[in-house]
């Protein structure tokens, strides 16, 4: 669970990033949502081998 509320907690970091490039253009604020976007998926990817792991150590 710690892992999911890491990715909630980082979705609401990058969403600043996320309205300054789409509705400010500001490149550097898309080049800081792609690294978040980035982030996002290595979190998003643990989380579910750690689902994983636990739905196979109850077999």
């Amino acid at each position: 669970m710690k892992k999911f509320e890491e990715l909630k907690a980082l979705i609401a970091t990058i969403e600043g990033d996320a309205d300054k490039f789409y509705n400010k253009a500001n490149s550097a604020a898309g080049t800081r949502l792609r690294k978040g976007m980035q982030d996002l998926k290595n979190i998003a990817q643990q989380i579910r081998s750690e689902v994983q792991d636990l739905k196979n150590k109850e077999k």
